[in-house]
């Protein structure tokens, strides 16, 4: 694909979620929905590189959807002798609140109480997230094929138990928070490697939260987290090649958001003091990192002790891996890697083999390399695969090099 199409690709892919969740409230079906938005994009793609991107594209795609929705309706109506059921007028120019309050309304829908969390975030991330099902699979650390079983069950769930496409009265939001909170950190982390708008996305998803439920530790703690670590932002990536936390200009990161997030983790750590929140705990984590003047500052004690906090309250591998990271920099490559490679059911998490790379390099393993393919087959973000093969190239193997990247 050209420059050119790459751009109408990631402009469609970033105008698409907003263009099915209110497609999603004018039709009342999000399997209809996706179809229809599918069926808009592909034709934006076939026509937007050779006749130009619309003035107005969400509503270009917008209309594209409504139109093939509605002949889906029509042609089922008289498959089965029925009259088709009339479907709302769609503003091709719809008001930026209403698209915002369209997708609150269709996060909250994906994460009912109804369905397991599993199928929440699964959900979520596959329609907010704009996420493939083969990468909704490997975020959950599932396979595909059951990934995929479960997207249908749960889209059949909504469809049958008729689940509301609303936002939630303020007493049945804390059965929401779980799944709502989960699906955010995840498109955050997908935003993370390098996918802007997703990023953003689940910011302002954060902050919406917040305003909805002011004193609940886990929306105070997300949203510092996910604030902490757009800070370094501006620092994260150099020529379309990510820079590793070590190696950051700390003079980009966004003292603003620091300091809001740093007060957040604050007000999160005020609401528990006897039970920890694994979302204040990890905004605290991320606070360590932010506060420190250099990477050599850091205060890897204090660092590994918020892990030990998290691990009272969420001791899953991803944790431990990230732990593991850190004794890196503090007791060395061979400490970290004992405690990598002890841990279960990350074979077909990308991020695992990408530390086993690092850790083998700075040992001087020639099983570096053959880690480093595995993270790619796996699915490493090219940038990261490229980046992290350049170092092992041009660096000496087993030199005990400073700076290890967080897992995602």
């Amino acid at each position: 694909m050209t420059g050119a199409g790459d751009a109408v690709a990631r402009l469609v892919r970033d105008e698409g979620t907003g263009v099915l969740a209110t497609l999603v409230r004018v039709t009342g079906s999000v399997d209809l929905a996706e179809d229809a938005v599918q069926d808009a994009v592909v034709r934006a793609l076939e026509t937007w590189p050779r006749d130009g991107v619309p003035a107005n594209p969400r509503g270009w795609l917008l209309v594209a959807a409504r139109h093939r929705a509605v002949d889906v309706v029509r042609r089922e109506a008289k498959r089965q002798g029925k009259e088709a059921v009339a479907m709302p007028a769609v503003d091709p120019h719809p008001d930026p609140v209403s698209v915002r309050d369209d997708l609150l309304r269709l996060v909250f829908t994906c994460c009912h109480p109804a369905l397991s969390l599993e199928a929440q975030v699964a959900l979520a991330l596959r329609t907010l997230g704009g996420l493939s099902t083969a990468e909704v699979a490997r975020a959950l650390l599932v396979p595909e094929a059951t990934m995929a079983k479960r997207l249908t069950r749960a889209k059949q769930k909504i469809a049958q138990a008729r689940i509301p496409y609303r936002v939630p009265a303020a007493e049945e939001l804390p059965a929401r928070l779980a799944g709502v909170a989960s699906t955010v950190y995840l498109i955050f982390n997908e935003g993370y490697t390098g996918r802007s708008s997703l990023l953003a996305e689940a910011v302002r998803l954060a902050r919406l939260l917040v305003s909805l439920m002011p004193d609940e530790p886990t929306a105070l703690g997300l949203l510092a987290l996910v604030l902490l670590q757009d800070a370094r932002r501006p620092a994260r990536f150099a020529s379309g090649a990510p820079v590793l936390l070590s190696a950051q200009d700390r003079s980009l990161w966004d003292a603003a958001l620091i300091k809001e997030g740093v007060e957040l983790v604050g007000r999160g750590l005020r609401r528990t003091p006897t039970t920890p929140n694994a979302y204040v705990v990890q905004a605290a984590i991320a606070a360590c990192h932010d506060l420190a003047p250099s990477y050599a500052e850091t205060n890897w004690d204090a660092v590994i002790s918020w892990y030990d906090v998290l691990l009272s309250v969420q001791d899953t591998p991803v944790v431990r891996l990230n732990r593991a990271a850190a004794v890196a920099e503090r007791d060395g490559p061979a400490a970290a890697l004992a405690l990598v490679d002890a841990l279960p059911g990350l074979e077909d998490y990308p991020w695992w083999h990408a530390s086993r790379a690092e850790l083998l390099h700075r040992l001087g393993s020639a099983s570096a390399f053959p880690a480093l393919a595995r993270a790619e087959e796996t699915g490493l973000p090219a940038a990261h695969v490229a980046h992290l093969r350049a170092r092992m190239e041009n660096e000496n193997p087993g030199r005990n090099a400073r700076g290890f990247d967080e897992s995602g």
